[in-house]
């Protein structure tokens, strides 16, 4: 007799995950689906929203054909608003309170934009930080209302590797990597049973990359790759592996969950 204790724990879950159009959090869609799980897609742009949705059918026909995909925009970017946005995006997920949400993902975020010392100006740490971590921070209050009361219930945040690996002129980055490693420690006592972890990738070769031109764009990844032990840049699909253990995990919180290549060994 087959059994699939472990392979069924997502199935007939509901996952929101933020930022899901593309990068990290597609990965993560395509990854639930395959997992069994019912998803909900969000980001500030609808037109994205719907081919995100056009390549999840087209790539997963059967899994699309019984298993829910919801998309609802929310800017997170507006940080006057995001009372109202967040209130209007947990409604859309749990239509309108009837099915509570079991994960939470955060993988929203921004072209990297690091000036230099001397040129910060205070909009460049409101810019660094309002997507990353206001806006999870400002979300928490939601998880008791929408998000099933269980140790099986999580929110995942995006930190990064520079929280523990600084680099000259990257002060902006480090500071909000940490305070989301923070923040979700804070979190995982004041939302338990809900479990609260982050993931902290290293470099990871995403569509935020995109507008870089290709020569300096080049050089970068290959920076990247000479730093870690692996000599790779990570995809997202390998990133994904990371919040799907978080979301199976039933014992695990207040944690950070390391993919970087090995970089903090050189």
């Amino acid at each position: 007799m087959s059994t699939s204790k472990y392979t069924s724990k997502l199935a007939d879950q509901r996952v929101l995950i933020l930022g899901g159009s593309s990068g990290l959090g597609f990965a993560v869609a395509e990854a639930a689906l395959e997992y069994g799980a019912h998803i909900i897609l969000s980001s500030s742009n609808q037109s994205k929203l719907d081919k995100a949705v056009d390549r999840l059918k087209a790539a997963y026909p059967t899994q699309t054909s019984t298993q829910t995909i919801i998309t609802h925009v929310c800017d997170l970017s507006d940080a006057v608003n995001l009372d109202n946005n967040f209130e209007r995006l947990f409604q859309a997920a749990t239509a309108n309170g009837a099915h509570k949400l079991n994960h939470v993902v955060c993988t929203a975020g921004d072209p990297v934009h690091t000036p230099s010392l001397n040129d910060i100006q205070a909009q460049d740490i409101y810019r660094a930080m309002t997507l990353r971590l206001v806006a999870p921070a400002v979300m928490a209050k939601f998880i008791p209302k929408y998000v099933e009361s269980s140790p099986s219930s999580s929110l995942t945040l995006t930190g990064g590797v520079r929280s523990r690996k600084p680099a000259p002129g990257w002060s902006i980055i480090t500071a909000g990597t940490s305070g989301i490693e923070g923040l979700a420690r804070g979190l995982a006592l004041e939302l338990a049973p809900v479990r609260v972890n982050t993931v902290a990738p290293g470099a990871v070769k995403t569509e935020l990359w995109d507008p870089v031109p290709k020569e300096v764009l080049e050089n970068l990844l290959q920076g990247f790759k000479d730093q870690s032990t692996t000599g790779t840049v990570a995809a997202p699909e390998d990133l994904a592996e990371s919040y799907i253990y978080l979301m199976r995990d039933h014992f695990v919180t207040g944690s950070v969950i390391e993919s970087n290549g090995g970089v903090l060994l050189k």
